[in-house]
């Protein structure tokens, strides 16, 4: 007679399970480390925080590592849990001074984005602004003109199409705080560029957004 065989479940069947729950695990590993590597030693690149969150902890860059918009969820708990009255305290801060820069700016139709705006900036955050003027050279004059010292810059970003464009930045530090403001078309003002988070148009907010937001009792992430 012959031997029926049995049948056995073989313990790798369940192992792409695991696999993905250990893949998650990493994931929020790396973007719990790279939000504290945000937060505390100023880096703002979310590429190269999560490069050097995957270096620190051990792992494999080629894993699949979280995405920016997990990162700066991360960053969010980081700053509630350890931030505090501090972190309130720094943001109201740097969001005063950015009214104060969209006043001086205010021909140029300046649009606060980024951390200051979103709630995530921490100390080494610079203030950034979408402004708009046929040509840089415009921005560049009446800075000259007002007596005001900055320094220019360029930066490649992602547009609508897929298509990298070249930017110029104007930097300016005043009273202890960095403010960068990129200079766009004035037709640009219809629809804000790509953001790095989430690949969505950027959140942008006019000078009365801000005023709003200011006048708000919780001066947490923005939504506007």
């Amino acid at each position: 007679m012959s031997q029926q065989k049995k049948t056995r479940t073989k313990s790798t069947d369940s192992l792409p399970t695991r696999h993905i729950r250990k893949l998650n695990q990493i994931r929020r590993e790396v973007a719990s480390e790279a939000a504290r590597i945000m937060a505390t030693e100023g880096q703002g690149n979310y590429h190269l925080a999560k490069k050097k969150a995957a270096e620190r902890i051990g792992v494999s860059q080629r894993l699949a590592l979280p995405s920016n918009l997990e990162v700066q969820q991360a960053l969010q708990d980081y700053q509630r849990l350890y931030g505090g009255v501090e972190h309130s305290k720094h943001l109201e801060h740097l969001r005063t001074e950015a009214l104060n820069f969209m006043a001086f700016l205010a021909e140029f139709s300046p649009r606060l984005v980024g951390p200051v705006l979103e709630g995530t900036a921490g100390k080494h955050s610079r203030i950034s602004f979408h402004v708009f003027c046929d040509e840089p050279e415009n921005l560049v004059l009446y800075f000259l003109e007002k007596g005001r010292p900055f320094k220019q810059e360029q930066r490649q970003i992602r547009w609508h199409d897929g298509s990298y464009r070249t930017i110029q930045l104007l930097v300016i530090e005043e009273n202890g705080t960095v403010a960068e403001l990129a200079v766009f078309s004035p037709k640009d003002i219809r629809q804000a560029p790509p953001s790095p988070i989430d690949g969505r148009p950027q959140r942008r907010a006019s000078q009365l957004d801000l005023e709003c937001l200011l006048n708000t009792p919780d001066l947490g992430v923005a939504n506007v």
